[in-house]
């Protein structure tokens, strides 16, 4: 009887062992980093179908942690991918106080791995924490809205950066880390676990699929017409029916609802950059921690069902976008909501009102719980091309500019040196004119609405500078980060910002000898000044203005000012590379 009863209690404390901080606390506390990362490390221990992995640093000084499940045991992600295996890539904590994945994704593994149910087909990689900086930084309060759980980290990271809007401009550790772990594991789907903001509604699950317009045709065509259709079916019949993210264009749902379009500064804006089909879930932020925890939970068993059911047709559409892209000739830089065409959405909302508020007196917004309703809403969800391109032969880009080519590589893409210093005839952009905010995002004062004047010119380039040949499936992050007018361009996160300097200029009471000069020997640059005041009455009273329309028409100016520094080659010579 003894040795029953020492058997009896060796497994209970084994099965609470298997529990996580979430399940011990009745299901109303996220786990802590260190908790989690000691917990992983129990499951990798425990079960040899699990590998916890690290990569990289981040701003806090830890790197950052990879749970990978692996039915066959591989966890090489050159031979998965050889063995045609998809791969599910699954991110938690980008924002620490929206912690429904972290704690979802910690009993998820253990239960796939206890129960034998790792699927065959399908490789499930799992970023425990992103955000290990915020996470430290816990309090109850920082989420207003939010109703639990007990305690939570913070949005910003050490650096006081969302880490959702730092995938391009690559300012914080975190993301080289994360894309280190994306670029080495190269997933065909991408879930990003998140909470939402916003109105009130009767749904716990949202969802912000990759946007439709802007991914790769083929892979859109599954997106919209397998993958999101099933995803809601099955969420249907598991308690937990869904709604695209509500992003309303007024006060509430009623007048209708947008889609949402992400920039690559965004992880699933990033992810589509490579062909990878990426998923924001966001659970509400009213309902019970509990009900989120256990939505997120089951959406993610979801998406491991349907993609080992669709593993073939997933890998096949990923090898064909890729193809594609690698000689795509058009790319579009930016995106317009096309206000035109509008879907009829079925919605469960709650009524709203307004009523005086207690605060100040005045009417305030509110939602009867007391009254759901269901009815139709109208949705926009079509996208355009604002700005497009016709991608060059190749970039050039000169050494100086590490980051750029360092990131170029992080994300896959092939560069090239050349091998001797050269002349090359290339087209190089001048900045024409673009916008700045004016307060700082990000750290950054974000550049938009660039207006580009391109000239073929002869330019001198050294051993050593970078040719990037823009025929490869990593096209589309190339071009989107080198081209100056895409949304995310690294010019607009203000990478090039010195190239907007003058490093020289004049004196003007000696200048103007000078310019006399100029004029007297260039009879045509004398008729366009001539022409100028004639028509600008404005500017022929202004004799600084003339002084310096002579000195940028002369070889006095400088030729680098407001160049871009990074040509396009747009014949097809031949250069020596090593």
């Amino acid at each position: 009887m003894r040795i029953f009863f020492v058997f009896c209690f060796l497994n209970a404390l084994n099965a609470m062992a298997q529990k996580t901080p979430y399940e011990l606390s009745n299901q109303t506390e996220t786990t802590t980093y260190d908790a989690a990362i000691s917990y992983y490390k129990k499951i990798a221990s425990t079960y040899p179908q699990s590998k916890l992995l690290t990569y990289g640093n981040t701003d806090f000084g830890k790197p950052l942690h990879l749970l990978v499940l692996s039915k066959d045991k591989t966890f090489d992600p050159i031979a998965i991918r050889k063995s045609n295996k998809r791969i599910l890539l699954i991110n938690n904590g980008i924002h620490p106080g929206e912690p429904e994945g972290i704690d979802a994704s910690m009993m998820l593994a253990r239960d796939l791995l206890k129960e034998n149910r790792l699927p065959k087909n399908v490789v499930i990689c799992i970023i425990p924490i992103y955000n290990i900086d915020g996470s430290f930084n816990r309090t109850a309060t920082s989420r207003a809205n939010q109703n639990g759980p007990v305690a939570y980290g913070f949005r910003g990271n050490s650096k006081n950066l969302d880490l959702n809007r730092d995938f391009i401009k690559t300012d914080s550790k975190n993301s080289a880390a994360f894309q280190l772990i994306f670029n080495t594991w190269q997933p065909e789907i991408f879930v990003d676990t998140h909470t939402s903001n916003g109105a009130d509604y009767q749904y716990v699950m949202t969802l912000i699929p990759t946007q439709k317009d802007k991914l790769n045709a083929i892979l859109s065509g599954y997106l919209t017409e397998t993958l999101v259709p099933d995803l809601y079916k099955e969420m249907e019949k598991k308690g937990y029916p869904m709604i695209p993210y509500v992003n309303s264009i007024s006060e509430t749902p009623d007048d209708g609802i947008t889609g949402f379009i992400e920039s690559p500064r965004y992880s699933t804006g990033y992810t589509t950059l490579h062909n990878t089909i990426g998923f924001m879930p966001e659970t509400h932020m009213l309902k019970a921690y509990n009900l989120r925890v256990d939505a997120t939970y089951k959406l993610l068993q979801t998406y491991i069902d349907i993609v080992e059911r669709d593993a073939k047709i997933i890998g096949e559409n990923k090898l064909k976008a890729d193809k594609y892209l690698a000689n795509q000739k058009e790319f579009p830089l930016a995106w317009k909501l096309n206000k035109t065409v509008v879907n009829d959405l079925t919605f469960k909302g709650f009524e709203a009102g307004k009523k005086p508020s207690e605060v100040s007196g005045t009417d305030r917004l509110f939602y009867n719980r007391t009254k759901p309703y269901t009815k139709i809403i109208k949705e926009w969800n079509k996208f355009e091309p604002a700005v497009s391109i016709q991608k060059p032969i190749a970039y050039i880009i000169p050494k100086a500019w590490d980051k750029v080519i360092a990131l170029l590589k992080l994300n896959n893409v092939e560069v090239n040196e050349l091998k001797i210093d050269a002349k090359i005839e290339v087209e190089s952009y001048y900045i024409g004119d673009f916008k700045t905010g004016t307060r700082p995002y990000e750290g950054h004062y974000l550049h938009s609405a660039v207006q580009l004047n391109p000239v073929k010119q002869a330019l001198q380039y050294y051993a050593g500078d970078f040719v990037v040949y823009a025929n490869q499936k990593t096209n589309r992050y190339l071009i989107e980060t080198l081209e100056p007018q895409s949304t995310d361009s690294f010019f607009n996160w203000n990478f090039f910002d010195s190239i907007l300097d003058m490093k020289e200029h004049y004196s003007a009471y000696v200048f103007e000898d000078t310019a006399t000069e100029i004029l007297k020997h260039n009879p045509s640059l004398k008729k366009k000044l001539d022409d100028k005041k004639a028509a600008d009455i404005n500017f022929a009273k202004d004799g600084a203005a003339q002084l310096e329309f002579v000195y940028r028409n002369s070889d006095y100016y400088e030729k680098t000012h407001n160049r871009y520094p990074i040509a396009r080659l747009i014949s097809d010579v031949k250069l020596e590379l090593k």
